[in-house]
């Protein structure tokens, strides 16, 4: 007999395990077509599947992942300059773009309002 709930279950498990792997992954990144054999399943489907689960898609995940990470460096000292690379983004701008709308403020004015209360 056919359940109705397996289907949403494998959804929710391969949701889960591309967002490990994106965990995992953060800074290297992975592309759709690894991520897609890795836990086989279709890219497409894998999309759907973490969209759903999560609110959110995968690469706008990773991309706030990312961000965190690089808040992180930031509040450890890390330079905007280093932190782009060590945080997974192409260069300084893509971080600051994406930190940006994230954080609200871009990285350099960041580290520097940390600077001050300290």
């Amino acid at each position: 007999p056919h359940d109705p709930h397996l289907g949403h279950h494998s959804d929710r498990s391969l949701a889960r395990r591309l967002r490990e792997l994106l965990d995992e992954r953060t800074a290297q990144g992975v592309t759709l077509g690894e991520a897609a054999a890795l836990v086989h399943a279709h890219p497409a489907h894998l999309v759907r599947a973490f969209s759903t689960a999560f609110g959110i898609a995968p690469h706008q995940y990773l991309t706030s992942r990312r961000v965190e990470h690089a808040r992180r460096l930031l509040l450890a000292g890390q330079p905007p300059s280093e932190v782009a690379a060590l945080s997974g983004f192409y260069d300084q701008a893509h971080l600051t773009r994406h930190f940006k709308r994230l954080v609200g403020v871009p990285p350099g004015r960041y580290r520097e309002s940390l600077r001050a209360l300290t």
